[in-house]
């Protein structure tokens, strides 16, 4: 693999991670404060790259209406097909243009204080699989 492909898949990587914060809120006053670690795995070309892991703390609407999105998305990615059942949410990304990929989400609530799940791509050179988990510190003030 050229250093090029290297590159723009370690940027692939770091745009993902922003996309694996806690649920964004629509509106409200009031939300809760969750620290969310992810860390993907890429497989290209047969060889696995695993990224180091991203912490990151997020202010989050209590009640989740959407998939993990951070205030830094790629503009080229949308998510559409968002599921509730019971405690568990799902989602389909796509992105477009230079690196464009599909992928699905799926996190499942621990109770009201954690969840996990993981987020699956698939692009031209390969796979990536990011890992997330997440726990509720606190409350905070206008959820993003």
């Amino acid at each position: 693999m050229s250093s090029q492909s290297t590159i723009r898949l370690a940027a692939i990587a770091l745009v993902l991670l922003g996309l694996v914060s806690p649920l964004a809120a629509q509106t409200s006053a009031k939300g809760d404060l969750w620290e969310s670690t992810s860390q993907s795995s890429m497989i290209v070309g047969g060889m696995s790259m695993p990224m180091p892991p991203q912490t990151q703390r997020v202010c989050a609407s209590k009640t989740w209406k959407r998939p993990p999105v951070a205030s830094n998305q790629d503009q080229n990615c949308t998510n559409s097909d968002f599921a509730v059942a019971g405690q568990t949410v799902t989602w389909t990304s796509v992105c477009t243009g230079q690196m464009a990929m599909t992928g699905k989400g799926e996190i499942t609530r621990q109770g009201s204080d954690a969840y996990s799940g993981t987020l699956k791509y698939a692009f031209a050179e390969g796979t990536m699989t990011v890992a997330i988990a997440g726990k509720k510190v606190g409350e905070c003030n206008n959820p993003q």
